[in-house]
């Protein structure tokens, strides 16, 4: 049975977490012995009576800065010796498919949920942690971008997913946008399911879906045809949706 990376995630919060954890396709993971989620609270590696895990920044400014002496202890506590460290920021390396595959070969990711105005950059020194950001935006803590690492990285697991197909169809996974989808009824307030999805030819609904596809990655994130795996048909269909454009 295919396994994923031990996760382990250091957090101020974990009653933020479990619920989701034990929750759908990562609780089903979870039982199944294919990944191994572990929460870490921060606090319990502070050394004081009141439990101090941040102090008022060095140099004056608004918030509040983790410690280095908690931080560096709970990290170490938890990583084993080929552990990657993944601090999550809004400074760090983008998350994108690529690189949730390379995360879910890894042995463990340690995931270490920053909170108020960030983290001492010692920490990053001392630990040799990577920062990673899941979009360019800012929330108030790193527990929501850790929920969102661990689901990317476990769906990947061979057998997480009910049909083995399923990563390899996600938006993403050939550099392109997935295709729209649709179900019963064939009609519903007078919006038809496009004909072919019910023509049972499967070399047409493959093209019909894989120039869908094409056609919205062209429309929402043409960025992302700069990278996308494209062959001959590709271009042919890319350069009829610019002609139908101009």
């Amino acid at each position: 049975m295919a396994r994923g990376p031990e996760i382990d995630i250091v957090t101020l919060f974990p009653e933020l977490l479990e619920p989701f954890i034990k929750g759908a396709v990562l609780g089903a993971a979870l039982r199944d012995g294919r990944v191994q989620v572990r929460v870490t609270d921060l606090r319990a590696y502070a050394t004081d009576r009141h439990r101090t895990v941040d102090d008022t920044p060095l140099g004056g400014g608004d918030g509040m800065v983790l410690k280095c002496e908690p931080t560096v202890a709970a990290i170490e506590a938890v990583r084993q010796p080929q552990g990657r460290v993944l601090v999550l920021s809004p400074r760090g390396r983008l998350l994108d498919q690529d690189l949730a595959r390379e995360l879910a070969l890894e042995r463990q990711l340690v995931l270490v949920c920053g909170r108020y105005a960030g983290l001492d950059e010692r920490i990053l020194e001392e630990t040799g942690a990577e920062e990673l950001s899941i979009g360019d935006y800012v929330l108030s803590g790193g527990e929501a971008a850790a929920l969102v690492v661990t689901e990317v990285v476990t769906r990947l697991i061979p057998g997480v997913l009910g049909n083995p197909s399923s990563p390899e169809r996600d938006s993403f996974s050939e550099g392109l946008l997935e295709h729209p989808q649709y179900t019963r009824p064939r009609v519903f307030r007078g919006r038809r399911a496009p004909a072919v999805l019910l023509s049972g030819n499967h070399a047409e609904i493959e093209r019909y879906r894989r120039r869908e596809s094409l056609r919205l990655t062209f429309e929402r994130r043409p960025d992302l045809l700069e990278c996308a795996e494209l062959g001959e048909e590709d271009r042919r269909v890319l350069q009829e949706l610019k002609h139908e454009r101009d």
